[in-house]
């Protein structure tokens, strides 16, 4: 029961960033906290908030990571998928 409990406070007030997902896990883009340039260029991309992102695969040391946005595959450095927030589905 505690660990039920402490697993929902930590996911509604940790927010998970789309660089934590595993391989094969879908979450939907709740947030991008980049600089309002690279914002622009992630949602040129697809990366706008409301969409679904699934994590197809890491490069070693997990930097760049590839993702499928709708019918589009990207490869985001890891910085830059540290600071897109996720709810994991």
């Amino acid at each position: 029961m505690f660990f039920a409990y402490l697993k929902d406070f930590w996911n509604k007030f940790i927010p998970m960033v789309l660089s934590e997902l595993k391989i094969g896990q879908k979450a939907i883009i709740k947030r991008v906290l980049a600089q309002e340039r690279v914002k622009e260029r992630l949602a040129e991309l697809g990366l706008i908030e409301g969409q679904t992102a699934f994590v197809v695969r890491f490069a070693p040391f997990f930097d760049p990571v590839e993702i499928k946005v709708g019918d589009v595959y990207l490869a985001i450095r890891k910085g830059q998928a540290d600071k897109i927030v996720v709810e994991k589905i």
